[in-house]
């Protein structure tokens, strides 16, 4: 069984930066894709930012200067430093990966709980 479980959101002021991070846990014998992805009220979920297991990153355009993709293999934790952060930031931040378990040996998808950031104006 694996679990990932996000920590780090938060009220913030317009301009002010929050970090998340997402640690994972269980029968993981290796990571190929990490990401954050976040849904705002109403809105359809989307992708924020990707990293592969050789630190390749993506990023969606409303974010790229402002966000950093991460993350500490030994520690499995994957981290989103947000910076200069607007109330469209405003949303639930969900952890994902794709990766290989010990047993059963397969490649599965998973998702944490999600975190809420909440940016006021």
């Amino acid at each position: 069984q694996v679990q990932l479980v996000e920590s780090g959101g938060g009220l913030v002021q317009a301009g002010g930066s929050l970090r998340l991070s997402c640690v994972a846990s269980g029968s993981i014998r290796r990571f190929n894709v990490m990401g954050w992805h976040r849904q705002a009220p109403g809105k359809q979920r989307e992708l924020v930012a990707t990293i592969t297991s050789g630190g390749n990153t993506n990023y969606a355009d409303s974010v790229k200067g402002r966000f950093t993709i991460s993350r500490d293999n030994a520690e499995n934790t994957l981290y989103l430093q947000m910076s200069s952060l607007k109330p469209e930031d405003t949303a639930v931040y969900y952890c994902n990966a794709l990766l290989i378990t010990v047993l059963p040996a397969r490649t599965s998808d998973y998702w944490g709980q999600g975190t809420q950031v909440t940016v006021s104006s």
